[in-house]
């Protein structure tokens, strides 16, 4: 395959660039692939600022790959709350497993044997590999298809399969054999601090004069971005049935959409339908009496849809306490304070606290 400009040439100017641009990040401190894993999967759709604080109390509770194998899953919800993607840390808690069961611990070294473990694709195996283990390994993340894409002037689809196949011809073109390590970080950096989505740093980059969407004048139109389809709107009715002695929630299952967290009651409303009479039923369904209180709306966006939660109110007894049913708990205030609730109803409980 042949290419505008010399990868030797790209590797030379993107390692040197580092060594005086490269950010200072926790996970940049060490070489156990434990620790590099744990943060490839927190960065996966998600800011560094964001990380960083999960990624320090992840590791002061689970210092090693063992320690993760050996809790349980809702322990590990718990300390994912508020990251999003929660089917991350389901992959991380039985790929932990699974490591720690087949090689007692010990990571993969080979591209085929990571990406056979839950949750690592072929990008975050090529970072395990090249920053681990110095391994060259091609990535492709968010930020190093961007880099492509804007250096070969792709002006297609960057998503495309014929984009998919193109790009990864050139990250592995790229990827020096010498000092992969350090290359996998610069180029990870030039996409998030040089090579911005929007408004690039054109005239600070170490590689301005080999690209070709630099020379053209493109460098603010590419990639080719396609309008978002507009998420539909979902609506919920959620009941807060407080008591002396707590309040009702229960666990949603372990797989699926949102998996392992937990929720106050709560039903989907169809076209039309009354979030009060809704909210009545619901209460008649758990075996509870009293008169619930529209208490206010929620408005949370997910990955693929909007919710607008119509949130109520009721009051219990001490004799509800023995309600429990249908997977439903009660948890005194500070108890609820320590569940890894979901996004709408984490505002639910924000309120409460109010």
């Amino acid at each position: 395959m042949t290419l505008p400009c010399a990868p030797e040439e790209v590797a030379r100017r993107l390692l040197a660039w580092y060594s005086q641009k490269g950010r200072d990040l926790p996970w940049r401190k060490t070489r156990d692939p434990y620790h590099i894993w744990l943060s490839e999967i927190m960065l996966q759709q998600t800011t560094v600022a964001a990380v960083i604080p999960y990624y320090a109390r992840f590791l002061k509770r689970f210092p090693t790959i063992q320690s993760l194998a050996s809790a349980s899953l809702d322990e590990v919800i718990t300390l994912w709350a508020g990251l999003g993607y929660y089917s991350r840390a389901r992959n991380l808690h039985r790929t932990a497993r699974l490591i720690v069961e087949n090689s007692a611990g010990q990571f993969p070294e080979n591209l085929a044997a990571l990406t056979a473990l839950p949750g690592i694709g072929r990008s975050t195996a090529g970072a395990i590999l090249s920053i681990a283990f110095d391994t060259p390994a091609a990535i492709l993340d968010g930020n190093v298809r961007r880099v492509l894409v804007r250096l070969f002037c792709w002006r297609k689809d960057p998503r495309c399969s014929e984009a998919e196949k193109l790009l990864w011809k050139w990250a592995e073109a790229l990827t020096p054999a010498q000092n992969p390590h350090d290359y996998a970080q610069s180029i990870m950096d030039l996409g998030a601090t040089i090579c911005t989505p929007r408004e690039p740093c054109c005239s600070r980059c170490p590689l301005e004069d080999l690209c070709l969407s630099s020379r053209e004048g493109l460098a603010n139109v590419l990639p080719v971005t396609h309008r978002k389809q507009k998420l539909p709107v979902r609506r919920q009715m959620a009941l807060v049935v407080g008591t002396p002695g707590g309040y009702l929630l229960r666990q949603r299952p372990t797989e699926g959409f949102l998996g392992g967290l937990w929720e106050f009651p709560a039903i989907d409303l169809s076209d039309g339908q009354n979030p009060g009479q809704a909210a009545v039923r619901l209460l008649n369904d758990l075996g509870l009496c009293g008169t619930p209180c529209k208490t206010g709306e929620i408005r949370h966006a997910y990955s693929h849809f909007k919710l607008e939660l119509n949130v109520f109110s009721v009051a219990g007894t001490p004799a509800d306490l023995i309600a429990e049913r249908g997977g439903y708990r009660w948890f005194d205030h500070e108890q609820l304070a320590g569940l890894p609730l979901h996004g709408a109803h984490r505002k639910v409980f924000s309120k409460l606290a109010k």
